[in-house]
């Protein structure tokens, strides 16, 4: 993976865009990204994350996966609880060689994955000049 296709930029805690004076926690999703000649994948762990409670935006080259887990119900007292809940958030630089309108991306069973083709090289092409 060249740092040209894709820069990593952690956030475990951020504000909430309009949002001053709270700060919220974030969990960052583990990810793994493959490299082919044609595309980026990433692929990340969110279980318990539905396709509703899930938000992937991009904009100013950013990629930003953000998601909340509701926590699961209780049957029963609670004697252990190990099941985080709470909102994800993870964001990447988009290179210039992605082509940003055919990101494509899927959920199922809690893992996100998304397909970042990459843009062919640009073809010579003749440009027709207007008169008047």
């Amino acid at each position: 993976m060249t740092e040209q296709e894709l820069k990593i930029q952690e956030k475990k805690a951020a504000q909430h865009d309009g949002e001053t004076t709270k700060s919220e926690t974030y969990f960052a999703p583990h990810v793994d990204i493959f490299e082919t000649d044609k595309e980026v994948t990433v692929i990340a762990d969110v279980p318990g994350v539905t396709s509703e409670g899930l938000d992937l935006s991009l904009e100013d080259n950013v990629l930003t996966i953000q998601g909340h887990r509701l926590p699961p119900p209780h049957h029963g007292r609670l004697i252990l609880e190990e099941y985080e809940c709470g909102h994800y958030l993870r964001r990447f630089t988009v290179a210039e060689t992605i082509d940003q309108n055919n990101i494509e991306a899927s959920l199922v069973d809690g893992v996100l994955r998304v397909r970042l083709p990459k843009a062919g090289p640009a073809q010579p092409r003749k440009i027709e000049v207007n008169i008047g």
